[in-house]
């Protein structure tokens, strides 16, 4: 067994909870979680990879046992994961992006390519043609931040459609957990979470206008890519991960028969094919 330590550390203000594994010296793991789950999230990946890893994955700010986010932005929440980073010494990092991680870790990415080691993207989008029709009322919010579009938003954030998010698109819903999906519920029910992510959802359409210069890393870079990605995504559809080798010539991706919540069902590929790409 690979133990995992559950620790919290100050940030500028804002309480950062992240779990830890593995052991210093080993290549560094950076695990970053999206909407509207937590570091709960790589439960099943952390122990499989930790023998070859020095893991941390924390709750981003608004997420899980993190505090608010100071501004409730973008780049607000990556302005705190990066002073996080140079608190807990990853000085040099491979990142794993999932969801809303992915514009957190390519901030990081485009702020500071000398420190990034790698990156994994579990249907982290960075491309238009990534975005499905799902996303279409959040759009509408962006072209149009009426009370009446907000509030629209708010069944995103019920208990219902987040137990549709992680069994949408995969095989066999026994397999799901309930655990994350209900733990999530918990989360989105805290007071003024609502508006937090109300919050993120507007300002979305900020990580669009990045793309562009996410692309420009990609290509002037060429950081060891790797995307896995769940084919049957609602949110992110497989173009968006086609796409990153269009900009990066090494670039692996791999897609699975689930949804959006990949590692609820396919932690092992995932493991799999981190330690093939970054032994």
């Amino acid at each position: 067994m690979n133990a995992i330590a559950y620790r919290t550390v100050e940030v500028d203000g804002v309480s950062v909870f992240f779990r830890e594994a593995g052991k210093r010296g080993q290549p560094s793991l950076l695990l970053l979680h999206g909407f509207p789950t937590s570091s709960h999230m790589f439960r099943d990946l952390i122990p499989q990879l930790a023998d070859r890893f020095h893991i941390l994955a924390p709750d981003l700010p608004g997420f899980g046992q993190s505090g608010d986010p100071k501004v409730n932005s973008f780049d607000s929440i990556a302005d705190t994961i990066e002073r996080f980073t140079e608190i807990v010494g990853f000085d040099y990092f491979i990142v794993y992006v999932f969801d809303y991680g992915a514009p957190t870790g390519f901030r990081l990415a485009i702020r500071h390519p000398e420190r990034i080691a790698g990156i994994i993207s579990q249907n982290g989008n960075a491309y238009v043609e990534g975005l499905s029709d799902g996303w279409n009322p959040i759009r509408a919010y962006w072209e149009d931040a009426s009370p009446a579009n907000r509030d629209a938003l708010r069944t995103m954030l019920t208990l219902e459609t987040t137990r549709w998010q992680y069994t949408h698109g995969v095989s066999d819903a026994s397999v799901v957990s309930p655990d994350g999906y209900t733990l999530d519920a918990h989360y989105l029910s805290r007071p003024k979470a609502d508006e937090v992510q109300l919050d993120l959802f507007g300002d979305y359409k900020s990580n669009v206008a990045l793309y562009p210069a996410f692309q420009d890393y990609f290509r002037t870079h060429q950081p060891r890519f790797l995307a896995v990605w769940g084919r049957n995504d609602p949110f992110f559809l497989p173009a968006g991960a086609e796409a990153f080798q269009r900009d990066m010539r090494q670039a692996r991706v791999r897609f699975l028969d689930t949804g959006h919540f990949a590692l609820e069902t396919h932690a092992t590929e995932v493991a799999e094919e981190i330690r093939t790409v970054f032994a």
